[in-house]
């Protein structure tokens, strides 16, 4: 877990025996979101004697929790985000054929069942992290909320989401909601320079401030730095998330000049007539919409294609 959601997880200690059986832990992306909701999940299942030491990363429940067998831990989320990918193997032996699904499906969350109305092995609590919580299609939110509004004694549910929004109303009306903030751009860029991240400054303001994002700008800056100062055409599918994510931030900072304001992403220094602002703010809507497509199986050159023939002027 990350020093500066360390006081979350303090409070959520000191109130354990008080904690709701469903919370969603949201904010944007890269602030540390899932370390903390496996944190939780780890306090949960701690069975220390000291409620004010655990999770003790020493019990036995804990070490069975690093190592990723606990019995009574569940994680639910896209196969294509999964640590261990599914088996090559389909039922009866047949070869996988298809890609990884990109959303959590129906079978996963009624795979539950058997483990959340089943007495816990370790006779306490049974804990299962859904992320990211927004992944789910609609027909397993609605088979999730079905837990959530009947749950099971001693079952606890921790959903991780970067846009509590697309949720369903009701899925997000069952959870106690835990923000987790964007960290203070001291204690961002401590944190940075601690991982060894070079143009930490650059990199943390093109992540908006989120640390993780930062570092992960950093790593590969060449690329991104490509991305930002001569966007093209691309044929690879990494090389269009960072096309559509430059050029998004590009238009969000070309807004912010058109309005007398600073850059926020560090993506366009370019000064810009007020008279532009609406036409930025409108792409720049709509690149927020296509990033959420780029995953998809869709021709990576077609798209690429469209969503730069769709800049303002200025910009091509």
């Amino acid at each position: 877990m990350h020093p500066w959601n360390a006081p979350i997880l303090d409070s959520l200690r000191s109130g354990l025996e008080r904690l709701p059986h469903a919370i969603l832990v949201h904010g944007a992306r890269g602030v540390g979101k899932l370390a903390l909701a496996e944190r939780i999940a780890q306090l949960l299942l701690c069975e220390h004697a000291d409620e004010a030491r655990r999770p003790c990363d020493a019990c036995d429940a804990c070490r069975w929790y690093l190592a990723g067998n606990h019995p009574d831990f569940r994680r639910l989320e896209p196969e294509a985000l999964m640590k261990e990918p599914p088996a090559d193997e389909e039922e009866g032996g047949a070869k996988r054929s298809k890609q990884p699904s990109l959303v959590i499906r129906v079978e996963q969350v009624r795979a539950l069942g058997d483990f959340l109305y089943v007495g816990s092995h370790r006779g306490k609590r049974r804990v299962a992290l859904v992320h990211p919580a927004e992944d789910m299609n609609p027909h397993a939110a609605n088979a999730l909320l079905k837990g959530l509004e009947e749950p099971p004694a001693g079952a606890v549910f921790v959903l991780v989401s970067h846009r509590p929004a697309r949720l369903l109303p009701t899925v997000r009306s069952r959870c106690v909601a835990i923000p987790v903030p964007i960290p203070a751009a001291g204690v961002a860029r401590a944190w940075l320079a601690e991982q060894g991240a070079k143009d930490a400054e650059r990199w943390l303001a093109y992540a908006g401030g989120a640390p993780l994002r930062g570092l992960e700008y950093a790593a590969d800056a060449q690329a991104y730095d490509r991305a930002i100062r001569s966007p093209g055409p691309v044929e690879d599918r990494d090389d269009l998330e960072r096309l559509a994510e430059a050029l998004q931030k590009s238009a969000c900072d070309r807004a912010f000049s058109a309005f007398g304001l600073a850059p926020k992403y560090g993506a366009s220094t370019a000064a810009t007539p007020p008279g532009q602002a609406r036409a930025w703010l409108a792409y720049a809507r709509a690149m927020g919409q296509d990033r959420l497509l780029v995953r998809h199986p869709l021709n990576v050159a077609l798209f690429a294609a469209d969503i730069l023939a769709a800049r303002p002027p200025e910009l091509k």
